[in-house]
C-alpha cells in the first residue's frame, strides 16, 4: 500500500486444467488463504480507517492459460478470484475484495504479481499490490 511493505503469506491450491473448447486456452480452478501483517503508519496522514490491522484473505477462482501443454509459455497465468478479507484497512476497506494475479508456475516454484482491492465499490479503495514467490509440493 503507498510504497509501504508488509510481510505477506499466501497458502494455494490449484486443481485440474479445463480446455475450453477446441481451443488452446484452458482454466484451472484455484483457491487461496492469504495474510497480510499490518503496518504502523498512523503518524503518517492514515489514521481513518487504520492501517494497523492484519488481513486474512480467503479468495477462490479460475486462472487462465495459453499454449499446449509442452509450449513454454504454457507456465505462464492470469488469475482473477473473489475474495472475503476480515480486515478494514486503508488498503482492503470492504468485506469483499478482487484477487487479480500474473504469474509464472514451474514444478516446483512460482512467482506472481498480485493485486488485491475491491474495484472502487467502496471507499478507501488503495488496494495492496505485491510480488510473491512460492514453493509446490504435490499432494
Amino acid at each position: 500500500m503507498d510504497s509501504f511493505a508488509s510481510n505477506t503469506v499466501f497458502i494455494e491450491s490449484v486443481f485440474d486444467d479445463h480446455t475450453i473448447g477446441t481451443s488452446r486456452f484452458s482454466w484451472t480452478p484455484d483457491v487461496s488463504l492469504g495474510w497480510i501483517n499490518g503496518r504502523d503508519l498512523e503518524h503518517y496522514r492514515y489514521s481513518n480507517p487504520s492501517t494497523t490491522d492484519d488481513a486474512w484473505i480467503l479468495a477462490g477462482g479460475v486462472r487462465f492459460h495459453y499454449g499446449d501443454a509442452d509450449s513454454w509459455y504454457r507456465r505462464l497465468f492470469f488469475s482473477f478470484q473473489p475474495a472475503l478479507q476480515s480486515a478494514r484497512t486503508q488498503a482492503l476497506s470492504s468485506p469483499y475484495e478482487f484477487v487479480s494475479t500474473l504469474g509464472w508456475q514451474g514444478r516446483r516454484f512460482s512467482f506472481q504479481i498480485r493485486h488485491i482491492s475491491n474495484g472502487d465499490l467502496h471507499m478507501p479503495n488503495r488496494g495492496e499490490t505485491m510480488a510473491l514467490v512460492g514453493v509446490g509440493f504435490d499432494l
